[in-house]
């Protein structure tokens, strides 16, 4: 079949490609979240709601607000119509889809988002939504993306979305089969991130036992004087983290590219570099050749890093060592703190063990500002009143030695885990855009 899209997928004889303006009517939503007493109340479907969810359906906790009686019969949502993000601060979250499982006469569109609905003879909701789900999709939506310090999708972009068009009963078809196998996945997936869990609160738990009671069992204990702390072995001492880290530095976020630098280019790193204990010099965007690079800002093998900020408040105060052969060319964030430690007091990768166990975890929630999903963060005056404890440096390394050693054990099975997990994302993936694209025989899948 004649293509109009040279990178388009080749498809069945009996399918067609079609501009989404051609199956769809689609609006972009200018529905905020502010009430008012002139209006009539809705429940909301917002951008994170969109971003988070698959399907949108009434038991979730949408937002009541209000809107005016012609915003409501414009933008109230069908079941069936599909949903998208229209701007981002990211290319890779742009279009991002749900699909409407259910609704009700007060369920409306929210700000950021636009609106898809189908039209019925020609092109199946669910379908659409796993169209849009595909990597030929969303490719056509990255390249059209437009904006400096955020990207958005226009009216027109939306419209010019080329899609693969089977038969209406094939549409349903696979919409149904990928319902089946994509839950089958999920379940996995499901199953390896409760190992996930499991595994990091062994790691923490195993860390806070060293870090507050030490190696010695039968060491005499004193009582630390910090309610939450408890006692602590006699000899140890207790310092709050100003004494113990003389500077804090925070990064800077240009604009960047959505994609991980190459090994030759500046990258940014992301506040998930620290996740886990474990820096990840992937998590990082890349910075557009033509930007000054602030030197003083280059990552250093041996930095201790933060996660300063983010929208998920169990990712803040993440923190992590940067390995000795970590690759260079890499910036500090704004989401990101470099812990200037003071090495005669306490070892680098001690305080990241005090800082990712229960004590640290604990003083970060008590500090964290912002509304869930916003941006939380914690602020370096809050951070610098941590509580240590703070046993002599010969025993830190005596500590650091063999937690490492029982660690092993749990790193290992952490990254066999994670790997399994991204392979089985992929694999997600690589099945809805093969289906939407006419690679599967449906009637074998069947």
């Amino acid at each position: 079949m004649t293509r109009d899209l040279d990178w388009f997928p080749e498809l069945p004889s009996v399918w067609r490609q079609m501009p989404l303006k051609a199956v769809c009517e689609y609006r972009v939503s200018n529905v905020d979240k502010v009430p008012s007493e002139d209006e009539l109340p809705v429940r909301l479907c917002n951008y994170t709601d969109v971003y988070h969810n698959e399907f949108i359906t009434l038991d979730m906790e949408l937002m009541e607000t209000t809107a005016t009686g012609g915003e409501i019969e414009r933008f109230g949502l069908a079941v069936r119509d599909v949903v998208i993000t229209k701007d981002s601060e990211a290319w890779n979250d742009i279009g991002v889809p749900a699909v409407i499982a259910e609704t009700a006469p007060d369920l409306v569109c929210g700000y950021h988002l636009a609106m898809l609905r189908p039209v019925a003879d020609i092109l199946d909701g669910r379908y659409l939504f796993r169209c849009l789900q595909a990597r030929p999709m969303q490719f056509q939506f990255e390249r059209s993306a437009s904006g400096v310090t955020r990207y958005g999708l226009g009216l027109d972009a939306i419209g010019r979305l080329y899609l693969p068009i089977p038969p209406l009963p094939r549409q349903r078809g696979i919409a149904a089969y990928l319902d089946r196998e994509t839950a089958k996945i999920d379940a996995m997936i499901a199953a390896k991130e409760r190992l996930l869990t499991l595994l990091a609160e062994k790691r923490r738990a195993l860390i806070t036992h060293a870090v507050t009671r030490g190696l010695n069992p039968d060491a005499p204990m004193k009582d630390s004087g910090v309610e939450w702390l408890g006692e602590i072995p006699e000899h140890w001492d207790v310092w709050r983290l100003k004494y113990l880290v003389p500077k804090i530095e925070q990064g800077w976020s240009p604009q960047c590219y959505a994609y991980p630098a190459a090994i030759d280019e500046w990258g940014v790193v992301k506040a998930g570099c620290c996740n886990n204990g474990i820096f990840n010099p992937d998590e990082n965007k890349t910075l557009p050749a033509d930007q000054e690079v602030p030197q003083e800002l280059e990552i250093q093998p041996n930095d201790v890093l933060m996660s300063r900020a983010s929208g998920s408040t169990e990712l803040i105060g993440s923190v992590a060592v940067v390995p000795a052969d970590n690759r260079g060319k890499l910036l500090l964030s704004d989401k990101t703190y470099r812990l200037q430690v003071d090495d005669q007091l306490i070892r680098r990768s001690y305080l990241a063990l005090v800082l990712g166990s229960r004590v640290g975890r604990h003083q970060v929630e008590q500090v964290i500002s912002g509304a869930a999903g916003l941006a939380n963060n914690i602020a370096q005056s809050d951070l610098k009143e941590f509580v240590i404890p703070v046993p002599p440096v010969r025993e830190q390394d005596t500590s650091l030695q063999q937690v490492e050693s029982e660690l092993d054990e749990i790193v290992a099975m952490t990254a066999v885990t994670q790997r399994t997990t991204t392979l089985l994302s992929e694999r997600r993936s690589a099945l809805i855009a093969a289906a939407v694209t006419g690679k599967i025989d449906m009637e074998d899948a069947a």
